[in-house]
């Protein structure tokens, strides 16, 4: 079994994936280098959650040469390693069997792509609604990473791209999404994002038409006391800090649209912000006008008694506008996409 790549071809699916651990590609000495096994997979099947990788792991779906610097005296074999906190150092083998139910199909024949803006360092890709960025859960297939993949396929055979998202968006939103090239621009632009010198702005369509021309929402957002789902947010005290801008850019009968800059990157906070002034982004299952229309869709579904209730098949949120700074030139680029063509037909069959 060969070595695959630390960045392997997500169109074509894999049975098994064997890695070397290398101090070099830590900027560590070897003899520095000791790192969990988690950590470890999380740098390197970056397409999975660190999550899905410990249960990987504790399900005993992967191996560490016996061989390695751990076991000096080792005979070759591989051994099963359910623990993901286990050390590992310079010259380590690591095997990932990928479970049949999780394996990926292959995205030779994927959906297309469109690229807003590319350089020799990064793309800047227009994901539409309804696909999910990474692989995960139900959403194993046609991915915006494998559609990536797919687009610049011979490049990243040839080992020429690596590609990495650099931010995510729910499933549900539309817009921009940047992407990397390589290692190195991805660790210098996430530090861009970290330390909030991105620009991020988003058009969001929401229920009911504010009296103001605009307004900055300064609340803080953190995990929500009261709601049964565990991944609902809320204004609350303890919270984070966080500011949401907005401007009014369109009124109709009952909604507008709204031009959100985004000034902190909390968990869902434009959703947040916009429902705690009264104003919740349309179709939105878990702000919007019934929290349990979020469960229902992850289980049994919705009807069609719920979707007129949403008024949407998802929410209305679109990110618009993202500015950043190239690594190498330190140039500003700036790239907008525009309303999404769902959120457009809204909008234009509810004018005034």
């Amino acid at each position: 079994m060969g070595l695959l790549p630390k960045d392997r071809d997500l169109t074509e699916p894999p049975e098994e994936v064997e890695l070397v651990v290398d101090a070099s590609d830590f900027r560590v000495k070897a003899a520095q280098l000791s790192m969990r096994l988690d950590q470890f997979l999380g740098e390197r099947l970056h397409w999975r959650s660190r999550a899905s990788i410990q249960k990987l792991v504790r399900d005993g779906y992967v191996f560490v040469d016996a061989s390695t610097p751990d076991h000096p005296q080792g005979t070759g074999e591989r051994l099963r390693e359910t623990r993901p906190g286990r050390r590992l150092r310079h010259g380590s083998r690591v095997v990932v069997v990928i479970p049949e139910e999780l394996r990926m199909p292959s995205a030779r024949a994927t959906s297309s792509l469109a690229v807003l803006y590319e350089d020799e360092e990064v793309i800047a890709v227009d994901k539409p609604p309804h696909v999910t960025v990474h692989p995960a859960g139900r959403h194993m297939t046609d991915t915006l990473i494998q559609r990536v993949h797919a687009r610049y396929k011979s490049d990243v055979e040839a080992g020429r791209l690596v590609p990495r998202l650099c931010h995510r968006l729910d499933r549900e939103t539309s817009g921009i999404v940047l992407v990397s090239k390589n290692p190195r621009t991805h660790a210098r632009l996430m530090r861009q994002f970290e330390r909030r010198r991105v620009e991020k702005s988003y058009l969001a369509i929401v229920w009911g038409v504010p009296e103001e021309d605009g307004g900055s929402i300064r609340l803080p957002v953190g995990p929500s006391r009261t709601s049964a789902i565990r991944l609902k947010m809320a204004v609350d005290v303890d919270g984070l800090d966080s500011r949401t801008d907005w401007v009014v850019r369109e009124r109709a009968r009952e909604h507008a649209l709204l031009h959100c800059d985004l000034y902190t990157g909390r968990q869902h906070q434009i959703r947040v912000h916009l429902a705690a002034i009264g104003h919740p982004v349309v179709g939105d299952k878990l702000y919007g006008p019934d929290e349990m229309l979020f469960a229902k869709a992850q289980g049994e579904g919705l009807d069609q008694r719920d979707l007129r209730r949403l008024e949407l098949d998802r929410h209305a949120l679109h990110h618009h506008r993202l500015v950043f700074v190239t690594p190498a030139g330190g140039e500003r680029v700036e790239v907008t996409s525009p309303l999404a063509p769902d959120l457009r037909a809204f909008m234009d069959q509810r004018r005034i």
